[in-house]
């Protein structure tokens, strides 16, 4: 009898240790996912994108990946010719030094001098004689001469613009001393070192403002430009300096005049004015206004002046649709619409004057996917217009520094790219690289499969991308995650071409899942009505698109199982997830927020002030914003939440996520949290432990196994190419 009570108990310890060993995953899981990280990836892809140095006289270098090794590639675009030459090196070497050498200076057009700040104030230095001259000196501590704060970036840099005769300086006196503080306190043995400087919020009386200047270089003179201070704006972006430098300032060739746009403080208004460098007595053009927020293009600012013809190139979406429109700059009155059609214009990168054509890439004007970017042409008049990108995909424009070149680089999603050089008018003058992944899909790679479903309008269509994993089985039920990131000023997929690694969607769906990315509504790329569709209302998170994105996919597809849905989502996106969670508390059942901006009270002013609009309040204290804040509603939680912030993240404050964790607790709510003590926003040397921690959650609460006990990712270089980031 004991022989038996012995045997049986034996096999129960055994059939425990299998039960236990088939719900966990091991290290080796891990190593595997770890596989389909960018890392591990890039040292496959041969022949890839070519990024290229520039030499004089229409040629360039570059350096090319491939099975033995790396090797540099000569290309004279005159000649037609491709030449290995290893010597490159060096020369490629001091032009980026040079490069790293200007970041706090920059350097006149002339190479003779550069100008940098010191003590608040513009300084140049003779690049000959390494003497320095100060060009003002009533600069001082928050009323600084070309200093840079967007609140939620800064730097040393300078921002202005150089004339195109060296001899004078655009830039502003930056007023910072009314706007409000934000405050990080580092975590240290000792006492803690207290980080402050302006960071404006929504609804705040004062914000930071520029006083635009002009500024005599050889015989130093300072001319205000006789117009009231801006908000810190730019007609692109929530930053005057999103370029790295002085946007929406154009000088004329003759620097006797400088053309600007002045834009409001909720993005309603744009005002095209053109100074007189030597009075800076102002001159106003024209201005646009709009019900929603006002965009100049994407990824560029497509206006132009062109003082030879007295014109103006503008950009406006006053049809639904983003294009270009011709301007006289002397009545300020329209002479033509350019470009007309249900596509966007993305950005202006050629204008020929003396031909009257301008060059630029548009997305939505060719069958198949709508965020696929193409190269055009067009007259002046809007007429002969040209597709010069004629293949199928997503292209890359780099326009040599003559401008009579250009690489056109093309993918998509799951198609490598090929690499070609062109002439202006889009002749085939070589086929650079074609990419070969053969050595990447022999591990087992695979790419993501692209998809449309229907928005949750039911009539929109949305794109998006699905991963499977390589050991994919449709008999099987997969539990879901959404990688998320709402915008409005991006989306979800980032770019349409061919990358081998997205993140670490991939490795999820290694460990188990199907990873979903869905380019919602609100997103931009598409018509202004699209992208407004949720302008006031940021708490929408397209969401909505989201949840009818996935369960269309799940009619479409068995093997998805909707009974176990995740979400996660950076800064963003981790707005949108804890948003998720507690307003689809049903659907979303695991959930994974990183640094998100949960109530953009606390989060800066020009980001919210665009897209949401100006902070007001009702008659009874209450804001617009009041409702659109996440710990208002972390009551319903009903699933398994992870919060992670860097506390010393000057992008989106610790606040931010504090006043969820607030609330949660307040509502009696289990969760989980993650700090990065002196991290900023994206973590820095800890965005591997984050990434191995958001596995661990999704294995233990999504696909209910246990993960392996603190398995550790290592980043490493590509050996072919010793100085990359991976």
């Amino acid at each position: 009898m004991r022989k038996i009570f012995s045997t049986l108990f034996l096999t129960a310890i055994i059939m425990h240790v299998n039960a236990q060993y088939n719900d966990s995953l091991t290290a080796s899981d891990y190593a595997h996912a770890e596989r389909f990280l960018r890392y591990n990836t890039q040292p496959y892809i041969d022949n890839g994108e070519v990024n290229p140095l520039w030499l004089p006289g229409d040629k360039f270098w570059y350096r090319n990946l491939n099975p033995k090794g790396s090797e540099i590639i000569v290309v004279d675009a005159i000649q037609g010719t491709m030449t290995p030459s290893a010597g490159q090196q060096k020369t490629g070497d001091a032009v980026l030094n040079r490069r790293e050498f200007n970041k706090k200076a920059l350097i006149s057009p002339d190479s003779s001098k550069e100008a940098f700040i010191k003590n608040y104030n513009l300084w140049v230095k003779d690049l000959k004689t390494g003497k320095t001259l100060q060009l003002t000196t009533d600069g001082i501590k928050n009323f600084g001469y070309a200093t840079d704060n967007a609140g939620w970036k800064k730097s040393d840099n300078p921002i202005l613009k150089w004339s195109p005769d060296s001899k004078k300086i655009a830039t502003f006196k930056q007023d910072e001393r009314a706007a409000g503080d934000m405050y990080l306190v580092t975590t240290n043995v000792g006492h803690p070192k207290l980080e402050s400087w302006k960071y404006p919020l929504p609804g705040d009386t004062n914000i930071i403002t520029i006083q635009r200047v002009i500024i005599n270089v050889d015989e130093p003179k300072v001319i205000f430009i006789k117009a009231d201070p801006d908000p810190h704006r730019a007609s692109l972006s929530d930053d005057i300096s999103s370029s790295g430098t002085f946007d929406d300032v154009a000088w004329s060739p003759d620097a006797s005049q400088l053309a600007f746009v002045s834009t409001s403080r909720n993005h309603q208004q744009e005002k095209f004015r053109i100074a007189d460098a030597a009075t800076g007595v102002v001159r106003e053009v024209f201005d646009e206004t709009v019900k929603t927020q006002y965009e100049s293009g994407q990824g560029t600012i497509n206006w132009r002046y062109l003082p030879s013809s007295k014109e103006i190139i503008w950009y406006s979406e006053r049809d639904n649709w983003g294009h270009l429109y011709l301007y006289d700059a002397l009545t300020g009155k329209l002479k033509n619409q350019i470009t007309k059609g249900n596509w966007v214009v993305t950005q202006l990168i050629k204008v020929d004057e003396k031909k009257r054509i301008l060059y630029f890439l548009a997305d939505g004007m060719e069958p198949g996917n709508p965020y696929f970017t193409y190269l055009y042409k067009i007259g002046f008049d809007g007429k002969n217009l040209s597709l010069l990108t004629p293949d199928k995909g997503n292209h890359s424009i780099k326009l040599f520094p003559d401008e009579n070149y250009f690489i056109d680089y093309y993918s998509q999603p799951d198609v490598p790219g090929i690499s070609l050089l062109r002439n202006i008018d889009g002749k085939l003058i070589l086929t650079l690289e074609k990419t070969d992944i053969s050595r990447l899909t022999a591990t087992g790679w695979k790419p993501p499969v692209p998809f449309t479903v229907k928005a949750h309008d039911g009539v929109t269509d949305l794109f998006g991308l699905m991963y499977t994993p390589v050991t994919f089985d449709s008999t099987k039920k997969y539990p879901i995650i959404d990688y998320i990131y709402p915008g409005p000023q991006g989306g979800s997929i980032g770019s349409w071409s061919f990358i081998a690694s997205r993140g670490d969607n991939q490795s999820l769906a290694e460990l188990g899942f199907i990873v979903v990315q869905i380019e919602g509504s609100s997103n931009p790329l598409r018509s202004k009505s699209f992208h407004d569709m949720n302008y006031g209302n940021m708490a929408d998170n397209t969401l909505p698109d989201q949840a009818a994105g996935i369960r269309a996919l799940a009619l479409r597809f068995n093997f998805m199982d909707t009974n176990r849905i995740g979400i996660w989502g950076h800064s963003g996106g981790g707005f949108a997830t804890a948003c998720a969670m507690f307003t689809y508390p049903d659907f979303f059942k695991v959930g994974i927020s990183e640094s998100g901006n949960h109530d953009n009270r606390n989060y800066e002013d020009d980001w919210g002030e665009r897209y949401n609009g100006l902070l007001t309040k009702d008659a009874g204290g209450s804001s617009n914003y009041a409702t659109q804040a996440n710990q208002l509603y972390a009551k319903n939680l009903k699933g398994k939440l992870l919060l992670a912030h860097g506390f010393m993240d000057d992008n989106v404050p610790p606040s931010n996520t504090l006043l969820v964790v607030e609330a949660l607790e307040k509502a009696n709510k289990d969760y989980d949290l993650i700090i990065f003590p002196n991290s900023t926003h994206g973590y820095g040397a800890y965005s591997l432990y984050m990434m191995r921690r958001r596995w661990d959650y999704f294995v233990k609460y999504l696909l209910g196994k246990i993960p392996p006990k603190e398995y550790k990712l290592e980043s490493k270089q590509d050996p072919r190419n010793p100085g990359s980031m991976q």
